[in-house]
């Protein structure tokens, strides 16, 4: 860490910076009560200045057990702490989720969250079925996705067993499956919150573009309220959050000087969230993905981040084969994380976000590829119910590249309006004109 950023640390947490970017913020005025979060002195710290950061309950709430409502990304002194400690909060954060939710996650060898007890298998056949059954593997569902072409299994893992061993049981006994953990996706960059607001509901027939985002559920808003959106839960009824409000308001939303990059178009929306940090499965996404393909959406946004998982990235073919794009987020974890998924999947297109200066911002994670940067900080997005807040993170750059997508109709043609910018921006910065000014909309 360079010592500028370790000053800048230190006087961040110092002045109370990162409390003042926490909850207290999140609901345009509508505070929230302190958090009382214990040090969390079981996971790996690098250094003094990492560990002063996490003596700080509103930055332990913030960045190592965000909610699914925070819209505000990391705080700037966090974003610019540097590759290891950005790396190391990943960590923290991934091994918190599974330890506060240990009566349905665990983690897979590679410290990644699933979910407890289950492994999926893709398009099974019925003697490799019959040979886990006989390895004490249990029926417990299937997901047919007509759509997608693609049949789901889920199998239980015998009891007593954790998922890990699990798996190398079966692909022992059934080599011929096609098996992974069900893994769990996160906000690219903020949590989601479940909200007493009501959900955002259908209103007009759109221009006939159609799009799609795979996130919490949307909440109503004036700047929604003429939006065409449809709504299906994945993880329960869906429900809404902050971030799935703001990231639907970047694509279709529309108020005063507040405009979405695709306002007018039809909105679809894949809740795979429940209101749960600990819902967010690759199963839930791929039934999500099928949904969406029967609505022949043009484009999906998804501003999620996980591993690579078997199941997801054949769904994810499956769209792609019905010449429906998919555009995800690289996420917020720095270049020393790994490299995230489903951005990191061929065919997908990966985006990063830039500042009002067009400058990459630092804390952005990195892909296997990287295809355009979209204005992912210093603007505005919608809040649920009414206000706006300030956004930041890659979540928000990747409804902007997505609907402009949808209006230039290929790659090609987006690649063709990409601007120069500072940084990782891969082809260009997209929609480079999209951000709305945080005071035109009187955004905290």
């Amino acid at each position: 860490m360079s010592s500028f950023a370790r000053r800048l640390l230190c006087s961040a947490i110092a002045a109370g910076l990162c409390a003042g970017s926490a909850g207290a913020q999140l609901l345009g005025g509508v505070g929230l009560p302190p958090v009382g979060l214990p040090r969390i002195s079981n996971l790996p710290v690098a250094g003094p200045v990492l560990q002063n950061l996490l003596d700080s309950p509103q930055v332990q709430q913030q960045v190592v057990r965000p909610t699914l409502d925070t819209v505000q990304g990391l705080p700037q002194a966090v974003a610019e702490s540097g590759a290891t400690t950005l790396a190391d909060l990943r960590k923290m954060r991934l091994q918190a989720l599974i330890s506060e939710n240990r009566d349905v996650l665990e983690a897979d060898e590679r410290g990644q969250p699933v979910r407890r007890g289950v492994l999926v298998v893709a398009d099974p056949d019925p003697a490799s079925l019959q040979l886990a059954t006989r390895a004490g593997f249990a029926f417990s569902g299937q997901d047919l996705e007509p759509s997608l072409g693609l049949r789901v299994v889920m199998l239980a893992v015998p009891r007593g067993m954790k998922a890990r061993e699990a798996m190398k049981r079966l692909r022992s006994a059934a080599p011929r499956l096609q098996v992974d953990y069900d893994h769990i996706y996160e906000p690219a960059g903020a949590g989601l919150r479940p909200l007493t607001a009501a959900l955002a509901s259908v209103a007009g027939a759109g221009n006939g573009r159609v799009v799609g985002m795979i996130d919490g559920g949307v909440a109503s808003h004036p700047a929604l309220a003429g939006a065409s959106i449809e709504q299906n839960g994945f993880a329960g009824p869906p429900k809404p959050t902050g971030h799935g409000t703001a990231v639907a308001s970047l694509l279709v939303g529309s108020q005063g000087p507040f405009r979405g990059a695709a306002s007018g178009a039809r909105l679809y929306v894949a809740d795979v969230y429940g209101g749960s940090r600990a819902a967010g499965s690759a199963s839930a996404i791929v039934r999500a993905l099928g949904w969406l393909a029967s609505h022949r959406t043009q484009v999906i946004n998804i501003s999620l981040v996980g591993p690579q998982n078997a199941i997801v990235a054949r769904a994810i073919g499956a769209v792609q084969s019905r010449g429906i794009r998919v555009v995800a987020a690289v996420g917020n974890d720095g270049p020393a994380a790994p490299p995230q998924y489903p951005a990191s999947y061929a065919g997908v297109l990966a985006i990063t976000a830039v500042d009002a200066r067009g400058r990459a911002l630092p804390e952005a994670g990195k892909a296997t590829h990287l295809d355009f940067a979209a204005p992912g900080a210093d603007m505005a997005a919608a809040l649920p119910g009414r206000g706006y807040a300030k956004v930041r993170g890659t979540s928000f750059a990747s409804p902007l590249a997505a609907a402009r997508l949808a209006l230039a109709g290929s790659p090609e043609r987006l690649a063709a309006e990409a601007r120069p910018g500072k940084g990782r921006v891969g082809r260009g910065i997209v929609c480079g004109d999209c951000r709305v000014d945080p005071r035109l909309v009187g955004a905290k």
